[in-house]
């Protein structure tokens, strides 16, 4: 299942950056608005990262077997988007990092590493709360039903 999970990553990672490039080739890639879309593409990935661990487990899925599923997954993704985002940052379109900066920062910071970090953060952050989100639909329930005699 290992295999998979990191499938996912990677597929969600190759979402994010061919979102970006297709923003890019439109020429909206500074618009920061857009990046709203970047956690549905997260989202989906995750969703599907937990529900084919849970078809595939069937009963002896649990809580944890889901949540690592998500939390590997999204991090995998985040961590190639980062690393995609610094080359495309420090070696193809050096201004992008300081135009986004400057909008977003102000005059606070201007060094493109900060930006970075600030997806690298984000990323991270939305992984954990995505999986513990969609852990609340596919957890087993512990529920136990009445019967009324």
């Amino acid at each position: 299942m290992e295999k998979k999970i990191i499938k996912y990553g990677g597929f969600i990672a190759l979402g994010l950056i061919a979102y970006f490039l297709l923003v890019r080739l439109f020429g909206l890639h500074e618009n920061p608005w857009l990046r709203l879309f970047n956690g549905a593409i997260v989202a989906y990935g995750i969703y599907r990262a937990i529900k084919d661990l849970k078809k595939e487990k069937g009963i002896s899925f649990n809580y944890f077997d889901g949540f690592k599923a998500g939390i590997t997954s999204g991090f995998i993704a985040t961590l190639i988007f980062t690393l995609f985002m610094g080359i495309y940052i420090f070696h193809l379109d050096t201004g992008f990092g300081e135009k986004i900066m400057d909008m977003s920062l102000g005059s606070v910071a201007t060094e493109p590493g900060l930006l970075l970090f600030i997806i690298l953060i984000e990323g991270f952050a939305s992984t954990v709360i995505l999986s513990l989100l969609f852990m609340q639909k596919f957890k087993p329930s512990w529920n136990i039903t009445n019967k009324v005699s």
